[in-house]
């Protein structure tokens, strides 16, 4: 695996790491031997478990709450970050919201919320991250595979995903001769308990019909594949990577 230029173990954050997707990942970066910085935007308590979790099995974390569309909110993860553990190789984004409506419908304090959290926040830490990842490091931005399918009621989310695509692929060149690349990981349907809130079993067995190989994503899964772009795939830059089983 490539290294940073420092002594010891590396360094990441991940957004949204108290639950989730989230959780998960920071779960088995910890369990890769990095250092991992939980952040929260609400739930310290669930952050905290998390960090019981890794140390309980000898890893090395800490939980820092924050809104991730404040800029003065992360330069204070990122500082805090830094002051622990001198430096930052990995920053994994997976915080966001979903607020399902027809265009029609959609309520425009949900549509500014739903902006401000996946777009604005996405571009806040990216920022950050832009200007603080150290060489050999990785940025991991998260999509959804909803894009390729144009689902009615996902109007809103997909449009604010479809942007951190495009500006994924504008960083990871802007990026050019740090040795530090950027992706975006696009899950698709995994058991998470947002993607579970409110659907009956008959909805839920019919979306788990949609990937080839028959069945929801679990966190895990999505865990594996942020470990192979923040670890050894060094050769893989500014794509997003569609993680759906198979999705058809």
């Amino acid at each position: 695996m490539t290294t940073n230029d420092s002594i010891g173990p590396r360094v990441a954050i991940v957004t949204g790491g108290s639950g989730g997707i989230g959780r998960a990942v920071a779960l088995r970066l910890a369990s890769d031997g990095m250092h991992v910085v939980v952040h929260y935007s609400g739930n310290q308590v669930l952050a905290e478990q998390v960090v019981e979790q890794i140390s309980a099995g000898g890893g090395t974390a800490i939980a820092v709450g924050g809104d991730v569309a404040n800029e003065n909110s992360m330069v204070a993860l990122f500082d805090e970050t830094e002051r622990r553990f001198g430096g930052i190789d990995v920053v994994v984004h997976t915080a966001g919201v979903m607020i399902l409506s027809t265009v029609a419908d959609f309520d425009l304090n949900d549509f500014d919320e739903i902006v401000r959290t996946n777009l604005r926040g996405t571009f806040v830490v990216d920022q950050q991250a832009a200007r603080r990842v150290r060489r050999a490091g990785a940025i991991i931005n998260f999509s959804t595979s909803i894009n390729r399918r144009a689902v009615p009621t996902y109007a809103a989310y997909s449009a604010t995903k479809g942007a951190v695509d495009a500006f994924t692929m504008i960083l990871a060149k802007e990026l050019r001769g740090r040795d530090v690349t950027v992706n975006t990981v696009a899950p698709g349907p995994t058991a998470t308990s947002m993607f579970l809130d409110g659907k009956d079993q008959a909805t839920l067995e019919r979306i788990a019909s949609g990937p080839a190989l028959g069945r929801l994503g679990r966190p895990e899964d999505i865990a594996d594949v942020v470990a192979f772009l923040a670890g050894p795939a060094r050769w893989i830059n500014g794509q997003v990577i569609y993680a759906d089983g198979g999705l058809i």
